[in-house]
């Protein structure tokens, strides 16, 4: 009977024709390859898709090669300073490419978004020990709540914090120094001076290379506050522009266009550390971070949240029984207690669309 339908409907599964795979008959699987043979590295700078990396770190043919990342790692981000696996041509050789097919486990993160209430948070730099930001004492004038959105990503990501006051020979730094002169974070002043032959130096460079020693650093900072002069003084031949400050905006101009690590060099010549030198920032998103988290960056306020109701926010917008106002009033955060609690509840409000980010 069914015979009999299937030539009365005039074809039948014989008729059927299946086109032989071309690319063979091995089943999928989901196995990955271990990548065994992987040779480690370090991510130095990224470019348009390009990786440059480190291989035979501290050897004798230590070299640098250019990479792309493998289809397998999916959306598996890599930043600057990340150590990772790349298996291919590892030559170095011109016009040679290897491919990264394993990010190893970071020690630390620097992460940011695009703004406070964006939750896509980007890791600008993976596995630096100090913060180093960079904020000048005039031209352009510092900007408290960047540096206090900068601490914060620093706590947050396991890095130590480190202020660096530039141009400091335009302007008295002790107004500067006082914003956070209650917080256990390191102060280093760098002021530009004019010899008398007219070759220009940067009094202070000794002293933040003497905290760069040993370390590996990333430096952050709005453009036009001097941090690509800082470091072409660090390190002799990194090249990194320069530029002016808008005298309308007072805001810099970007020099650099993408991060990149650079070898801190000893008077003998040997790797003395890492420096990582960022593009300037105009804005420092924090919507990954949750208001416990913010705290830890006011160390000089923290204290005072212990007499807080129960699920408190600490923004007297929002609530009247906050204790940080009585805390700040008695002087206990010190003379820059107003300021600061000001610049805690602009960050606070900033995560809801309501107060600039910058």
């Amino acid at each position: 009977m069914a015979e009999d339908r299937r030539r009365a409907s005039g074809y039948d599964e014989r008729d059927v024709r299946v086109r032989p795979n071309r690319r063979g008959s091995r089943p999928r699987t989901k196995d990955r390859p271990d990548h065994a043979e992987a040779v480690p590295a370090r991510v130095l700078t990224i470019d348009r898709g390009r990786i440059t990396v480190l291989v035979g770190e501290g050897e004798d043919d230590e070299r640098q090669v250019v990479a792309m990342r493998a289809r397998e790692l999916g959306r598996a981000g890599i930043a600057v300073g990340d150590r990772v696996g790349v298996v291919g041509d590892t030559s170095g050789a011109v016009d040679t490419l290897a491919r990264v097919v394993r990010i190893e486990e970071r020690s630390s993160v620097l992460r940011r978004t695009a703004d406070d209430t964006d939750p896509v948070e980007r890791v600008l730099v993976a596995n630096a020990d100090q913060l180093l930001v960079v904020t000048a004492v005039a031209d352009p004038a510092p900007v408290q709540r960047m540096v206090d959105r900068c601490l914060a990503a620093a706590y947050d990501g396991g890095l130590e914090p480190v202020l660096v006051l530039t141009k400091a020979d335009l302007g008295d730094p002790a107004e500067a120094l006082a914003a956070w002169a209650a917080l256990d974070v390191p102060v280093l002043v760098v002021r530009r001076r004019v010899l008398e032959d007219g070759t220009r130096v940067l009094d202070g460079v000794d002293a933040v290379r003497e905290r760069l020693t040993g370390h590996e650093s990333v430096l952050v900072g709005p453009s036009g506050v001097g941090k690509s002069t800082l470091v072409n003084a660090l390190v002799p031949g990194a090249g990194r522009a320069t530029g002016t400050v808008n005298e309308s905006t007072g805001r810099g101009r970007h020099t650099s266009s993408s991060a990149v690590a650079l070898s801190l060099r000893d008077g003998d010549g040997a790797r003395a550390g890492w420096v990582i030198d960022t593009p300037g920032v105009r804005s420092f998103g924090l919507a990954h971070l949750t208001p416990e988290r913010l705290l830890r960056a006011f160390g000089d306020l923290e204290p005072g949240t212990a007499e807080c109701p129960r699920g408190c926010t600490h923004d007297d917008a929002v609530t009247t029984e906050c204790a940080l106002d009585a805390y700040v009033a008695s002087g206990a955060a010190g003379e820059a207690g107003p300021a600061r609690l000001d610049s805690l509840r602009r960050l606070l409000r900033s995560r809801s669309g309501e107060a600039d980010l910058r």
